[in-house]
């Protein structure tokens, strides 16, 4: 085993160990509020998705690619290369479209009751279940061409043209069939970014408006009103920064992995370390914002009963 096999080993193996930890951390948290007569709000079940499908990423292609990397290729077999890569991809097309859904509904819930979203209010939660549903099935049939084309390198099938994808290899098709691939396994992706930088610009774009109307409103509270609201700006910006800085990176690997003939040694280890950034990354960023978002509530309604006791004194 190689210095470089190692190195890049221990490096899927430490990924894939903070992802399960973080993501079971979020897990355990939905479940003690769930066992203790919490409520759990819509957008609770979003990220219990969003879990399962952190998990799908990190089982399916952390823990192997570690495995590869140390040593033990046979896990790479021809049912091991169809099945990796197929539940890694739908993993990650379910994370991105989970995370999407996920702006898009908190968008909706703060838009201001005189908004044409004002009406979705209180439709939305009833399509949460469906949306995830169709979304899982669109993200299985796009990714069929995983366990139709791959095979292990290690099968003593003879196929002459063919590429080669570390352990497995596809079979090699025509520049403008593979850029057809490319384009159907990316155009979901592109579609969540633009949603979701829409989402994010509208929810930044009402709190930044809430903010200087209560400010004309109420200016013995500007103070204490500003830090909330700040951080909720900020908490904002740390997820969609991150989303779409792991997630554009993955699907421009992802696209190089396509429509190149033979990608190398450091493509391919990269798309798979890059696939896993993200589910390893966003329960920690869930985390805090929920912290945020209660300290926010709770600071919002601490200050809404301050002001309201200074108007009457």
């Amino acid at each position: 085993m190689s210095i470089r096999n190692l190195a890049i080993g221990m490096v899927f193996l430490l990924h894939t160990i903070t992802g399960v930890v973080g993501n079971s951390s979020l897990l355990y948290h939905y479940l003690f509020l769930y066992f203790t007569g919490y409520r759990l709000k819509p957008t609770d079940f979003i990220v219990n998705n969003l879990i399962v499908a952190n998990f799908s990423v990190l089982f399916f292609s952390g823990f192997p690619n570690s495995m590869s990397s140390f040593g033990w290729y046979t896990v790479y077999s021809d049912i091991g290369c169809k099945l990796f890569h197929y539940f890694r991809a739908v993993g990650r097309g379910v994370s991105i479209g989970t995370t999407c859904l996920l702006s898009l509904f908190q968008a909706i819930t703060i838009s201001p009751t005189n908004s044409r979203w004002a009406n979705l209010k209180h439709k939305a939660p009833k399509y949460i279940v469906p949306t995830i549903f169709l979304y899982w099935i669109l993200q299985m049939l796009i990714n069929v061409v995983y366990p139709l084309f791959l095979s292990s390198k290690l099968s003593n099938r003879n196929i002459t043209n063919k590429k080669h994808l570390g352990h497995c290899s596809s079979v090699r098709h025509e520049d403008t069939r593979d850029l057809v691939y490319a384009a159907l396994i990316a155009s979901p992706d592109v579609v969540c970014f633009l949603l979701m930088l829409w989402a994010s610009g509208s929810m930044l774009f009402i709190l930044y408006r809430h903010k200087h109307r209560v400010q004309s409103i109420h200016r013995t509270c500007i103070s204490s009103l500003s830090s909330p609201e700040s951080r909720a700006i900020k908490t904002i910006l740390l997820l969609v920064s991150t989303f779409l800085f792991c997630n554009a990176l993955s699907s421009i690997f992802h696209i190089f992995l396509a429509i190149l003939k033979n990608p190398n040694w450091f493509i391919v280890n990269t798309s798979s370390l890059i696939s896993l950034s993200f589910p390893t990354v966003s329960p920690f960023l869930i985390l805090g914002r929920n912290s945020n978002v209660s300290r926010f509530s709770f600071t919002w309604e601490r200050n809404a009963k301050f002001c309201h006791f200074r108007r009457n004194m």
